[in-house]
Order: C-alpha cells, then sequence, then structure tokens
C-alpha cells in the first residue's frame, strides 16, 4: 500500500471583501433612509397626543391629556431603526475608507 504525499500550497490571496468603496454608496443610501425614517418619527408623534377638553353645564372645564401607545411606539421604532442605521452607515463608510496594510513577501 503506498500513501500519497502532498504538499500544502497556500491558496493565492484574494482580495478582501471588506475594502470596496462601493459601500461608501450604501451608508449614503442608509442616512438617506435614516432622515427619512426620523421624518417620519415626527410626524407620527403628534397622533399620540391627543388633548381632551371637557365643559359643564356649570362652569366646569375638565382637561386631560390622552396618549395613545401605537402612534408614540411607531415613533419611538422609527427613532431606533434610524439609529441603527447612521450606526450601520458610519460601519459602512470606515470599511469603504479604510486603508489595508500592504503584504511584504
Amino acid at each position: 500500500m503506498s500513501v500519497a504525499t502532498e504538499e500544502l500550497v497556500a491558496p493565492p490571496p484574494t482580495e478582501s471583501g471588506l475594502n470596496k468603496p462601493l459601500r461608501a454608496f450604501v451608508a449614503l443610501a442608509e442616512l438617506v433612509v435614516a432622515a427619512v425614517s426620523v421624518w417620519f418619527a415626527f410626524q407620527a408623534w403628534p397622533y399620540g397626543i391627543a388633548n381632551i377638553t371637557e365643559r359643564y353645564p356649570n362652569g366646569l372645564v375638565l382637561e386631560s391629556t390622552r396618549w395613545v401607545g401605537s402612534w408614540m411606539s411607531l415613533a419611538i421604532l422609527l427613532g431606533t431603526i434610524a439609529a441603527l442605521l447612521v450606526l450601520d452607515s458610519v460601519r459602512q463608510l470606515v470599511l469603504a475608507v479604510r486603508a489595508r496594510p500592504k503584504r511584504g513577501k
């Protein structure tokens, strides 16, 4: 029985998928989506507040504020999504412009 001996050869270096200038456009798109998300969050927040005023014949005026949780939670969710998109766009931008060190041969 013979044993075949093979030398282990390292694969040729390939370009990594991290340092790509195209990521800058992805970061820009994420910032635009984050800005739109913040705009919608500010539009949704006032729907979550309802001021109610009741006037009675004896001159009694009762004012109350009703908080609508669905609209407020939508606004908070949109703000959270915007924050995560900004964070990811910073990461994408850092990966787009990061200079990789040259490998010595």
